[in-house]
């Protein structure tokens, strides 16, 4: 079965090559050229796809993560190929991987890349799947699987690039580092935090490369390259409304559901203001040329205060995606209430998964919707141990601007912006030591496609993948590499 899946991915690979630059998922391999070393790349594509395959067999669902069997399988990869790696277990069932590559006879963490991808994955409701979500089957020309893009992709395309670098013999000017992380989806007491606290010897660095980004197809050819260098910051607020119990025959004014409701539907209607920042400015005046002529002058009108409500509206309307990169969000997610049909609740609930632009308070807003809801029998309860607003990373430093050009070279005729997620990733604990993390999920994908992660039948296009290894590969090769 393997070896026939090899088989395949490595006739779809010699295909690709003879398609030559592209330009849609049809031609899905760019033109090798020798001073990047591609074919280091384009030779280990088939291998890379069975990893992914077999990553995807792994089920990693967090809760309760159990991320410890992929961990093993992708360690027991990087010492078939004599890369120095370990397997740490950070908890029962929970553990990382990590290799490195050294360019000298010591650790030099003051240069070194961090290669980093997550083996958890959200949990599925199967019922709503076309296909069985851990199976990793192909159909119509997608990989389906829960975690192919979110993100057990980066992980085998991460794979990939590490491996190809050993196996060319690349003269290394800066150390790579890889690793495969737990727990960033609940980002608990297994995460990346947890991680840097215990193993930072491990995995210290100057850069890192991570999810977050995105190359993003339209019209069947890629439009933009998104470098995830800032990201919003999650925390989850409990609405609690109470009220006295009762028989399910008698209404009540005082219903703890009513109250809930009516506060629920009260802050989906709530907009925040919006709030433009560096980033989100940078992404906006960069993206705007490579946009069609309405979408574009909706852009160009957030930099008009008088205009900038109206213009946000429409944008919002073409793609929700950036409503949520200009505000705070607040989405609820969760209801629950009750113990029996027939009997009144005394408290209902609501979980709000709250997205806060860096810098802004959690307090401040939680006191605004204290207010709009104005009821006494409303209360918000705001978790603890949230995460923590990271500095963005840096649009000079020589890895962004690599990532530019090999954009550019990778994809003609796309532009490549920054880019401040709406999603959190572990970046945001790299940054907060000093990192310069970046975001490149490397795959092309339609934003349809991309609007999968996280939902029912996740999938990615078997053409992206291979440009996404090359894509990665490319960059860090020309990063890592001597002259």
């Amino acid at each position: 079965m393997f070896r026939s899946r090899l088989l395949a991915a490595a006739l779809f690979v010699a295909i690709s090559l003879a398609l030559g630059p592209y330009t849609g998922v049809e031609q899905p391999i760019h033109a090798a050229t020798p001073q990047t070393a591609l074919p280091a790349a384009t030779q280990i594509t088939a291998e890379a796809q069975g990893w992914l395959t077999d990553l995807i067999r792994i089920n990693t669902t967090n809760p309760p993560g159990n991320e410890l069997e992929a961990a093993k399988y992708v360690a027991a990869v990087l010492q078939k190929e004599n890369i120095p790696a370990e397997m740490l277990e950070i908890a029962p069932g929970r553990g990382i991987a990590i290799g490195r590559l050294q360019s000298g006879p010591l650790p030099d963490p003051s240069r070194a890349l961090l290669l980093v991808a997550h083996l958890d994955v959200v949990g599925v409701d199967k019922d709503k799947w076309s296909v069985d979500p851990f199976a990793a089957i192909t159909k119509d020309g997608y990989l389906y699987g829960r975690g192919v893009i979110d993100d057990k992709g980066m992980v085998a395309a991460n794979l990939a690039t590490i491996v190809a670098l050993k196996r060319a013999g690349v003269h290394l000017t800066r150390d790579v580092i890889f690793l495969a992380d737990d727990d960033e989806e609940e980002m608990g007491s297994s995460s990346m935090k947890v991680v840097i606290q215990k193993y930072w010897d491990k995995i210290a660095c100057a850069f890192a490369l991570n999810e977050g980004g995105s190359v993003t197809l339209q019209n069947g050819k890629v439009q933009y390259v998104g470098i995830q260098t800032s990201e919003k910051v999650v925390y989850n607020v409990t609405v609690i409304a109470t009220g006295p119990s009762g028989h399910g025959s008698v209404p009540r004014p005082d219903n703890a559901v009513i109250h809930l409701a009516a506060a629920v539907e009260k802050i989906g209607n709530f907009k925040t203001a919006v709030q433009p920042n560096t980033v989100t400015e940078a992404y906006f005046e960069q993206l705007a040329p490579a946009e069609d002529e309405e979408t574009a002058k909706w852009m160009r009108a957030l930099d008009m205060p008088e205009r900038i409500d109206l213009a946000v509206g429409h944008l919002a309307e073409m793609n929700p995606v950036w409503n949520s990169m200009l505000r705070d969000s607040i989405v609820p997610t969760e209801l629950s209430a009750g113990v029996r049909s027939n009997v009144v609740p005394s408290e209902a609930r609501a979980n709000l998964n709250i997205r806060l632009l860096p810098g802004n308070s959690i307090d401040a807003l939680v006191a605004q919707l204290q207010k709009l809801v104005n009821d006494p029998q409303i209360r918000f309860q705001i978790e603890s141990d949230a995460g923590q607003a990271a500095p963005p990373s840096s649009l000079t430093s020589e890895l962004y601007q690599l990532i530019e050009q090999t954009s550019l070279q990778q994809f003609p005729g796309a532009v490549a912006v920054p880019l401040l997620s709406p999603g959190a990733t572990d970046s945001a604990e790299l940054r907060l030591h000093n990192v310069q993390a970046y975001g490149l999920f490397p795959f092309p994908l339609t934003e349809a496609d991309a609007s999968r992660m996280h939902a029912d039948d996740e999938r990615m296009p078997v053409a992206s993948f291979p440009v996404g290894v090359q894509f990665l590969y490319r960059t860090v090769h020309d990063f890592v590499a001597a002259p």
